[in-house]
Order: structure tokens, then C-alpha cells, then sequence
């Protein structure tokens, strides 16, 4: 059973690199930038690597070209495509990996130029259209991801009397955290007022509910537990992870109020043996404003309808009842197209107590939550350090 894999892999090392613009470089060099920076972090060279997932959302055997680019043979690859919950997806196919003696060491990672690359967004839509066939919706060309994450809103607001300035408060409570990140991209201060005053997008979502659109790499090693002992760093164990998929998509969906979070959270905290109390700290996928209070909801540290009071006057900021999306989130810090690989990273600073002014004070454990598609794929992952075993 899964919760046998309970704590026998730890995350040893993590790498960040060409964030914001990365003017002059390919999405594949700033992800070597960002393997390499992960690598050094673990204590280990890229030869050690013989396992490796990644994914890319405009190359479907994009796994061939980054082996061949790393000069690495993996004797385990996992390219799965789940959109931004893919890294998060990605560890326990991982676990396994490794509990089997499969690989001794798995390289996850992730890298993106969306903001500076010279293809235009109206190329890449046309890629992922054909590569992505929703045909129940592409006839009516939405502006999606936005316009499905806008019709949660609506429909959360509509059942459970959810405001727009529960979902101002969600991006305040961001920006609050990015300002205290030296590494966020939108540090200025900022005001539920100006929030709600900003352009609209997609009612009710307007341009500061909407992440931003940014280059950037991230990745992280996994070892199994007996080896990261020996490795620089506390080994960072991962507690529990599942991954659950409704649908494709948003028209598809049972629901645009409850989202596979309910799934891949419990099967996750019960293979960790923890409780939605228990968590010091919380890194969602935040794409959108509404995805904080989603998934708060969900994964159980507030009852279904009761998330825009949980997030309201600073309750997920710092100094609040629940730190979230601690680095600034999708909203503020990055968001390079995906962003599990970056909240995955978030969460193992927290963890080792690397993060500075935004550090929260004795964090034994994490939860970090991917997302991917339009609400579409769901992955939950509990982290702890080896207090928790």
C-alpha cells in the first residue's frame, strides 16, 4: 500500500533559476540552470542522476531532449503531462522508482520562457489546441484557463455567498508574503482596494486575480532515506502524495465548486498519518484567486463554502491562522506556465528554514498542492523534516 512508502524518500536538494524575464537563454537552459543549481544543493554531481521526470507543455517527448541536454542515461523516466500538477504528480512514480532500486537519484524538474520567448501566445494556443482537443468547448473559443477558473468564482460566490473581496484578500495576502521574498517578481505594496478596483478580465476576475506571465526553472532530487543522511542538508521526507483527475474539461466537470482536491488530500494525509491541523505551512497553486480558496476548502482546513471567511482580514497572511503560499505564490512571486515544480521548492526551504524574513518559525510540516489544466488534475503532497517520521 502507498502509506508503506511513507517517508522512505527524501527531497535532498533544490534549484531555482532564470526567474521573472530570462532574457537571451531557452527554457532549456535556465532547466539545466535550475538541474545544476538542485544538483550542487544535494551534494551530488550530474552523473549521480539516473532518474529523471519532467514535462513541458509544448513538447510531448520532451524527456529526450532534456536526457540528451544533461548528458545523463536514466535508467527511469516519467514525462506524464498533467499540466501544472505534473511536479507534484511526478514523486510518487518517483517513490516507486526508487524504493524498487529501479534509481538511486531523481531529478524533477521543470523550465519555462513563456514571457521572453520569441513564439507568440497565439502559436502556443494553437499548439495546445492540437495537442489538448476540447472539443465540447474550442468551438466556442473561451479564454481559458480564465474563463473556466472565472465561472468557479461565479458559482462559489453564487452558492456559498463567496465576495469579490474574499478573493482581493487572497491576492493582498500574497503580495504580503512576496514583499518579504527578495526573489518575487511583484513586490510594490498593495490594497484589497486596488484589487478590486483593477481591470476585469473575466468577470469576476480581474487582472490582479490573474497570475502573472513569467520565465523561470525549477527543480529538485530525491534520494531514498538512507542515502540523504549523508547528504549536506536535513533530509526533507515526503510523508504522503496522491494525485486524483475529474476530467479534462471545465464543462466536463461534476463540479466547479469541489475539485479532486477532496481525493488526492485525504489519500495524501492518510498515508501521512496527519491531519489538515497538523500543517505548519501551506504552498498552493494559485493561478487564480479562487484556486487558494478551492483548495483550502478541499484539503480540509475549512468547511466547504467557509473559504472566503477562512482567507479574510489576513487569515493566510503573514502574522494569519494559516501561512500560504509563503514565496509570494503564482499571484506575486512566479508563474512560468507551470508552477508545482516551484511551490515543491517553497515548501523545502520552509522545511530546512532557509527563507529569511518570510521564514515560518519552527516548520516541521508542509503541505504543497498542485494544479493542472482548467481545474482538471489535482496533486497533494505532505512534507516533513525528520521530526515527523
Amino acid at each position: 500500500m502507498s502509506w508503506d512508502l511513507r517517508g522512505k524518500v527524501a527531497i535532498v536538494g533544490v534549484g531555482q533559476a532564470g526567474l521573472g524575464a530570462a532574457e537571451g537563454f531557452t527554457e532549456m537552459e535556465i532547466l539545466a540552470q535550475a538541474a545544476q543549481t538542485a544538483i550542487a544543493d544535494a551534494g551530488l554531481a550530474m552523473r549521480d542522476i539516473d532518474g529523471l521526470t519532467t514535462a513541458s507543455v509544448l513538447a510531448p517527448m520532451w524527456a529526450m531532449p532534456v536526457i540528451e541536454y544533461l548528458g545523463i542515461k536514466p535508467s527511469f523516466i516519467d514525462s506524464t503531462m498533467l499540466g501544472g500538477s505534473s511536479f507534484v504528480a511526478h514523486m510518487m512514480p518517483a517513490i516507486h522508482a526508487l524504493n524498487s532500486g529501479q534509481c538511486n537519484a531523481v531529478l524533477v524538474c521543470y523550465g519555462s520562457t513563456q514571457r521572453t520567448s520569441s513564439i507568440s501566445r497565439k502559436v502556443i494556443a494553437g499548439v495546445r489546441r492540437d495537442f489538448d482537443p476540447q472539443p465540447y468547448e474550442y468551438p466556442y473559443e473561451p479564454l481559458n484557463p480564465l474563463s473556466t477558473y472565472a465561472m468557479a468564482a461565479a458559482r462559489h460566490m453564487h452558492e456559498y455567498g463567496t465576495t469579490r473581496e474574499n478573493l482581493a484578500d487572497v491576492v493582498v495576502a500574497a503580495r504580503a508574503w512576496a514583499r518579504l521574498n527578495p526573489e518575487a517578481l511583484r513586490r510594490d505594496p498593495l490594497t484589497r482596494e486596488e484589487v478590486l478596483a483593477a481591470r476585469m478580465i473575466s468577470d469576476p476576475l480581474s487582472a490582479l486575480d490573474c497570475c502573472m506571465v513569467s520565465d523561470g526553472a525549477a527543480a529538485y532530487v530525491m534520494v531514498r532515506a538512507d542515502r540523504a543522511k549523508d547528504l549536506p542538508h536535513p533530509p526533507i521526507h515526503v510523508l504522503g502524495n496522491a494525485t486524483r483527475v475529474h476530467g479534462r474539461q471545465g464543462s466536463s466537470l461534476p463540479s466547479l465548486t469541489e475539485t479532486a482536491a477532496v481525493e488526492s488530500g485525504r489519500e495524501a494525509f492518510k498515508m501521512a498519518g496527519f491531519l489538515p491541523k497538523d500543517i505548519d505551512v501551506a504552498e498552493l497553486y494559485d493561478a487564480f484567486s479562487i484556486n487558494t480558496i478551492l483548495f483550502l476548502e478541499d484539503l480540509g482546513f475549512c468547511s466547504k463554502g467557509e473559504g472566503g471567511r477562512f482567507v479574510a482580514d489576513g487569515g493566510i497572511a503573514p502574522g494569519g491562522r494559516l501561512p500560504v503560499n509563503t514565496n509570494g505564490g503564482g499571484l506575486s512571486c512566479i508563474h512560468p506556465g507551470m508552477y508545482g515544480a516551484f511551490i515543491t521548492v517553497e515548501a523545502v526551504r520552509q522545511l530546512r528554514g532557509e527563507c529569511g524574513d518570510r521564514q515560518v518559525k519552527g516548520a516541521d510540516l508542509a503541505l504543497v498542492h498542485g494544479n493542472g489544466g482548467t481545474i482538471s488534475s489535482q496533486s497533494t503532497a505532505i512534507l516533513g523534516t525528520s521530526a515527523t517520521l
